[in-house]
């Protein structure tokens, strides 16, 4: 049952590699154990040109998934408060992150807020730019930025 169903706030989290996308999954992750909310996880990954390589195409989108999971579970593991919490979904899309982001939370009402890693230093990152930039009133939901540097025990106070 989707989270729409379920009544429930649902936390967007853009993640990739970086240590500003786990801070924004573990504070999302904090709110939503508090709120009895709920968080799905988006990943964007680069759109693939296997028209004739359906199996090598097939391989690919598991590893991500495996992989993306992985860094899921690694984030949230520790995290105290957030016992047996787990996304609901996990969401792996092709294509702009910009796009992809703004595509998904227009058609969802659910999501109640989308939530993104700040880089510590230099460019914040091009989802942060765009969502706090041109697209910052177009949203039909807040948007959460949680700067990349935030030690463990100041997420825990914010959250």
């Amino acid at each position: 049952m989707g989270a729409m169903a379920t009544g429930k706030r649902t936390y967007l989290v853009v993640i990739d590699d970086s240590q500003e996308a786990r801070q924004a999954l573990r504070f999302a992750a904090r709110r939503a154990a508090k709120t009895g909310g709920a968080i799905e996880v988006l990943a964007i990954t680069e759109a693939q040109d296997f028209v004739q390589w359906g199996g090598v195409e097939a391989a690919i989108k598991e590893e991500q998934q495996l992989r993306i999971e992985a860094r899921v579970a690694a984030a949230l593991g520790e995290l105290p408060g957030v016992e047996g919490l787990k996304p609901d979904a996990i969401l792996l899309q092709p294509g702009e992150p910009v796009a992809v982001v703004r595509e998904i939370v227009r058609s969802r009402e659910d999501i109640a807020a989308l939530v993104l890693g700040a880089a510590p230093t230099g460019d914040p990152g091009a989802l942060v730019t765009a969502f706090t930039g041109s697209d910052a009133g177009k949203l039909p939901c807040p948007v959460m930025i949680i700067p990349g540097g935030l030690s463990d025990e100041r997420l825990e106070a914010l959250s």
